[in-house]
């Protein structure tokens, strides 16, 4: 594995808001574009989303602007997915976690729509939570999806919760039943292998859990523990070239460092993890990460400092 390129999207000296975070990237019609949330801190009232795009090619992204704010409610994480013709930005709102609802705006012909609410009155976290939909060899589009509970839950069940919402257009959603853990699990990552479909997820008992789907991603085995460790910040994973590649902070703490921040790469399918790459190691925070396949090779974009949002570019191994 090897870094192409490597470049900030704006200038962290001059940043369009104080904090920055929770960025995503997508590759349509032959531009990059990334998003992320930001405003005074991540919470606030302020907190909008912004949109940044630059051609293939470029090395310079484009000044960000604000695609969807108000000066009385929190955004959170954004989620761009490119489909057919039509890129699709989704993205929460709520003054709480447990109780944000998913908007979303759809890009076509060179133009934004308006803001929609996802699925009218719902609070669970519906559509993709953090994380890029994929679409099946089958036609169906998965949502990675996850629902965060602020009061204590009944007996044998978890504060957090990951599921998978299915569509066939990107709008209109229907969710399926939650995947079975005895951990608290969020924000999975998905990719699609000839033995079925695969989540990675966040957790809170410091390693990366995976579920695997026989049949198309609707009924999912008991998560379980994997090697790779997680401080319960986000991850995200990619199937490309034959082999699967994580982005992820390599910390077992719960709430531990969001440092280092790792590529790691597996020709097994996941099973086992053997060459790492090292995109951030010094102090401070670097996370949540999000990573396409496109135009030939990986695009990573990350938290960087919580002031800047990193683009990185890689070639894919042969």
């Amino acid at each position: 594995m090897k870094i192409l390129s490597q470049e900030l999207i704006f200038n962290i000296n001059n940043p369009p808001a104080p904090s920055c975070h929770a960025s995503t990237v997508a590759f349509h019609e032959g531009r990059f574009y990334a998003a992320w949330f930001g405003g005074t801190d991540e919470g606030a009232n302020d907190v909008g989303i912004w949109i940044s795009n630059k051609e293939k090619d470029r090395e310079v992204w484009n000044a960000p602007i604000v695609i969807s704010s108000s000066q009385n409610i929190p955004h959170w994480n954004p989620v761009l997915f490119s489909f057919k013709e039509k890129l699709f930005l989704y993205y929460k709102k709520g003054f709480s976690i447990p109780e944000w609802q998913t908007h979303f705006k759809v890009f076509e012909s060179g133009y934004w729509s308006g803001e929609k609410e996802l699925v009218l009155g719902d609070k669970r976290g519906r559509g993709p939570v953090k994380n890029k939909p994929i679409k099946l060899e089958n036609g169906l589009i998965l949502a990675p999806a996850s629902s965060e509970s602020g009061t204590e839950p009944p007996a044998g069940t978890n504060m957090w919760n990951a599921f998978v919402d299915v569509s066939t257009d990107c709008i209109n959603w229907k969710a399926q039943t939650l995947i079975p853990a005895d951990v608290n699990l969020i924000q999975p990552a998905f990719w699609e292998s000839v033995d079925g479909v695969h989540a990675l997820m966040r957790s809170d008992a410091g390693s990366v859990y995976r579920s695997d789907s026989i049949d198309g991603g609707l009924i999912w085995n008991r998560a379980y523990k994997t090697d790779l460790p997680n401080n319960n910040s986000g991850i995200d994973a990619v199937y490309a070239g034959g082999c699967l590649y994580v982005v992820y902070n390599p910390i077992a703490d719960n709430w531990g460092a969001r440092t280092p921040l790792l590529v790691a790469k597996s020709v097994d399918n996941g099973i086992t993890w053997h060459e790492t790459l090292t995109l951030e190691d010094s102090k401070g925070e670097y996370s949540y990460p999000s990573i396409i396949e496109a135009d030939g090779f990986l695009h990573i974009v990350y938290t960087y400092q919580r002031r800047g949002i990193m683009y990185t570019k890689m070639g894919i191994d042969k």
